[in-house]
């Protein structure tokens, strides 16, 4: 899912291909994107895009007279800078915005259709879209802590909750946790008030560095390859793979349709947390530290 510096990527790269261009017609290629009815689609038509900007992980474009189109990616909608009028591709086009300047696609890889889009009327209509999560970037750490601990949850699951903080997801959470050296376990309700500095200090490092770089990366060009997995990320999607400060294999839990990825060295202090798939099947065998899963693997090996 595009996270907070994915989203300001793509603000990056629309504010000179749209901003103070007509919207002239938006061609809709899946029933399931439009969610709402009022107001119709027809009024965003032939009117101006004056400013884009970010609400959470939702992109808004506002248009003149307070009309807003909001669009959120979710796990995989994409957009694609095309030249004017293009078509809509077959199996992942979900909608065609076209401009003087080009035509902006809207894709969603798979069959699932869960990426949407609202149009909204003044700010009213605008705020009720807004899951309430602080901007964690112009956070101070005391904003920063009254929102991470408002519920007691664990740490992974509360910086991807978007009603307590704006814009992070999986990846990004993974890879604030590394930096922070916190286990994505953590109960938010036994944080210290140095360890929430620290996470509060790593978050905005993180989030801010990655949103920079991707920036500096993409340069003029308009971004083609959104993706939740990043060469030089610590954690996130390397699974088995050298941790890039102490050397340990980095571990993963797998939880629903999500998963955490962590250092066992860096983060938990050596102790490997319980898979729950694994765990359960494993019961009394699973290994609690990297010595025993050493022996775990072992004994399987022979």
């Amino acid at each position: 899912m595009p996270e907070l510096p994915d989203v300001e990527l793509y603000l990056h790269a629309l504010r000179p291909r749209i901003v103070g261009q007509r919207l002239s017609r938006v061609r809709i290629g899946s029933p399931f994107l439009l969610r709402t009815v009022d107001p119709p689609l027809a009024d965003v038509e032939g009117r101006a895009v004056r400013d884009v900007s970010r609400l959470g992980k939702r992109v808004v474009w506002h248009l003149d007279d307070d009309v807003f189109v909001v669009i959120h990616l979710m796990i995989a909608g994409r957009f694609r800078w095309k030249p004017a009028g293009a078509a809509i591709p077959g199996k992942v086009g979900l909608a065609a915005f076209d401009f003087d300047s080009g035509t902006l696609l809207l894709t969603e890889a798979g069959a699932k259709r869960r990426a949407s889009m609202h149009l909204a009327r003044g700010q009213a209509a605008l705020a009720a879209l807004d899951p309430g999560g602080i901007n964690v970037v112009t956070s101070s750490v005391d904003e920063f802590a009254a929102a991470l601990t408002r519920e007691n949850h664990t740490l992974k699951r509360a910086l991807t909750d978007p009603r307590l903080l704006s814009g992070i997801g999986n990846a990004y959470s993974d890879e604030i946790l590394h930096a922070a050296k916190l286990s994505p376990l953590q109960l938010t309700g036994r944080l210290d008030r140095d360890a929430t500095a620290r996470l509060h200090r790593a978050a905005i490092d993180v989030l801010t560095r990655w949103r920079d770089a991707l920036i500096t990366e993409t340069g003029e060009t308009f971004p083609e390859k959104v993706t939740a997995f990043r060469e030089g990320m610590a954690v996130h999607g390397r699974f088995g793979k050298p941790c890039p400060v102490c050397g340990t294999p980095i571990q993963r839990i797998r939880y629903a349709a999500n998963e955490a990825n962590y250092c066992p060295t860096c983060q938990t202090g050596g102790k490997l947390l319980a898979d729950r798939s694994l765990s359960r099947l494993l019961r009394e065998d699973w290994p609690k530290s990297l010595d025993e899963m050493d022996e775990h693997m072992k004994r399987r090996r022979e």
